[in-house]
């Protein structure tokens, strides 16, 4: 038997073993084809690529030069004021961090008080450190609740202050970015729930709930939040019998939360509609009770099917916090404006508004890539 019949009789994965399986060329798959499929797959894609490879290394480049080459990180003070003639004298070619560096604390801390700086900072630090315990899964049990309840008393008592040989500071004295995670915090974990009843009183076949549901949502829908706010603060106080003042903190507050409920109870309803029907007889044939089924089998399938808008509807609200400088409450974007009032500081918005634009994008990028994660983990019985 010839060499060639011996090894023809001998079977493929037996060669291939032997050998080691072929990889496949590099110019088929992985990053070189993609670029050349996609980047350079004709000459005007190739030109569109290039020019606009260029124009992103320049910018860059150049933003390298402003941001860190000619920056000036600090400036001396002299009788408590800030001698800022050497930004000045960079007429834009470099960054002034500077006043970053001078005015972070109030960017952050608002008006409270100086010495007491250490409270806020904790509850910040508190609310992070929730964020990061609720999104475990590990941790999603009945004691979370306790966890909430509990790590928002202890901001408060922080805040307050009045107890266990704390200052007390009015609310008034509040602001910055502790300010901006209370009304993301509270408006995002009182909204939802209100969203998955609207949702189901949407869907409920007794007509006075469907209408008054339909009413809320159009209604809150129907004007921006920008109106909301305004209504909460100038309007809603025009109502209420003489002597009495509810804080203007906890109206915007309200607001946001009735805001943000109606658009979250759009986006359940819709993962509520996609679910197949079969899911709904599938429960009845079991002979559960509606809010058994709603609970164990209707609302889970249908909140999976919904975590990419569900998510994005919680970056906007996130974003949509800074709209309260409007009613006069020092927020994030608040303090950092007022921060640049005083004259020697005047004309170096810009590294504020990028220090402020960085802090939104650490929060929202996080959710958005926790959403993600958690979005391929609930699916994946569903990759085939």
């Amino acid at each position: 038997m010839s060499d060639t019949a011996a090894e023809a009789t001998v079977p493929r994965p037996a060669q291939e073993s032997a050998i080691g399986p072929r990889r496949p060329p590099l110019l088929a798959v992985g990053p070189v084809a993609w670029a050349r499929a996609n980047l350079f797959s004709s000459w005007l894609s190739t030109a569109v690529t290039l020019a606009l490879i260029y124009l992103i290394v320049r910018w860059a480049m150049g933003f390298v030069d402003w941001a860190f080459v000619n920056a000036i990180w600090s400036v001396p003070v002299v009788n408590g004021q800030a001698q800022t003639q050497a930004c000045r004298a960079l007429n834009g070619a470099g960054a002034c961090w500077a006043v970053v560096t001078e005015k972070h604390r109030f960017m952050l801390f608002g008006t409270y008080p100086y010495e007491e700086h250490w409270r806020p900072a904790l509850c910040v630090l508190l609310f992070i450190g929730l964020y990061i315990v609720s999104a475990m899964r590990r941790f999603w049990r009945k004691e979370l609740a306790y966890i909430w309840i509990g790590t928002l008393t202890l901001i408060g008592v922080l805040m307050w202050g009045g107890v266990f040989g704390l200052s007390y500071v009015p609310q008034e004295r509040w602001g910055g970015l502790v300010i901006t995670l209370i009304l993301a915090t509270f408006g995002i974990a009182l909204a939802f729930p209100l969203s998955i009843l609207v949702a189901l009183g949407r869907r409920s076949r007794l007509p006075a709930i469907k209408a008054l549901c339909v009413l809320y949502v159009e209604l809150i829908r129907g004007v921006p939040l920008i109106s909301l706010l305004f209504m909460a603060s100038v309007m809603f106080p025009l109502f209420l019998p003489e002597g009495i003042n509810i804080d203007k903190l906890l109206r915007a507050q309200v607001a946001i939360i009735l805001f943000a409920a109606a658009y979250l109870a759009e986006v359940v309803r819709g993962g509520l509609q996609a679910l197949p029907r079969g899911q709904y007889e599938a429960a009845d044939a079991l002979g559960l009770s509606y809010w058994q089924k709603t609970g164990f089998i209707i609302l889970p399938q249908a909140l999976r099917l919904v975590i990419p808008p569900l998510v994005n509807t919680f970056i906007g609200m996130f974003k949509d916090t800074s709209l309260v400088l409007i009613i006069g409450i020092f927020d994030l974007l608040t303090a950092g404006k007022t921060a640049i009032i005083e004259p020697a500081w005047q004309g170096f918005g810009i590294e504020i508004y990028v220090t402020i634009g960085l802090i939104y994008f650490i929060f929202c990028f996080a959710m958005s890539r926790y959403s993600q994660g958690l979005e391929a983990e609930l699916n994946r019985h569903r990759v085939r």
